[in-house]
């Protein structure tokens, strides 16, 4: 069913002047992002919501305050969490990030054999890495995809199961090491049918939208005295 609202009016964006009041005077000049297709951005259009990426929308904000924000986003579809490590990592250290995204593990979770301690032992390794390189690090408990209208109903409990699990662990190693956590898993939204896109696997323009503002409000949090 088609939204009938828009960014402008959907309650759970961002407000006019709210992300430069949020971020005002961040320290952050370097960000880099690692991950799966979440990562690259693969959202489906929605009416009345621009079509820009979450990671892409995290560096807009960014730069709303620093214009000379450097971004590089590494994320490639269909990456299992340790090729992102094997792919990804040096490279973004390389690039010297003061501030990093980094979302996989979904590849992992959506097959039946998902393993959420060797999911944990990459994670663990890239976030540690790019901390010791002296960037701060965001992690994600992603919206539960299991709910899009567009999943099988015989295959629900058992997607919803993983991916609730790999959320549940993600934040358990956030909490652990000291990431910047920004939990979706259980947002109001997470069961709204425009959230999702028609595969069955990816979100849409809203739910973009929408964990770009709850990004922003977690980084401002942790800028505020």
């Amino acid at each position: 069913m088609p939204s009938t609202l828009t960014e402008a009016t959907d309650p759970w964006c961002l407000r006019d002047g709210e992300s430069a009041a949020l971020l005002r005077d961040h320290p952050w000049r370097r960000f880099a992002v690692l991950g799966d297709s979440v990562a690259e951005g693969l959202c489906e259009p929605v009416d009345g919501y621009p079509d820009v990426q979450w990671a892409d929308r995290i560096a807009a904000e960014l730069r709303t305050v620093r214009p000379e924000l450097a971004y590089l986003n590494l994320g490639l579809r269909g990456l299992r969490a340790h090729e992102v490590r094997a792919a990804q990592l040096a490279p973004a250290l390389a690039f010297r990030p003061d501030l990093a995204l980094v979302v996989c593990g979904g590849n992992d979770a959506f097959g039946r054999g998902y393993d959420a301690d060797a999911v944990d032992t990459e994670l663990t390794a890239i976030i540690e890495a790019l901390q010791a390189a002296g960037a701060d690090v965001i992690t994600v408990g992603m919206f539960d995809v299991s709910l899009s209208p567009a999943v099988p109903e015989r295959h629900r409990a058992g997607l919803g199961e993983r991916m609730r699990r790999l959320s549940a662990h993600t934040g358990a190693l956030a909490e652990r090491l000291g990431t910047l956590h920004v939990r979706l898993t259980d947002h109001p939204l997470t069961a709204e049918a425009t959230m999702y896109s028609s595969d069955g696997r990816h979100g849409s323009a809203r739910s973009d939208a929408v964990a770009a503002a709850e990004t922003v409000r977690r980084l401002g949090a942790h800028l505020a005295p």
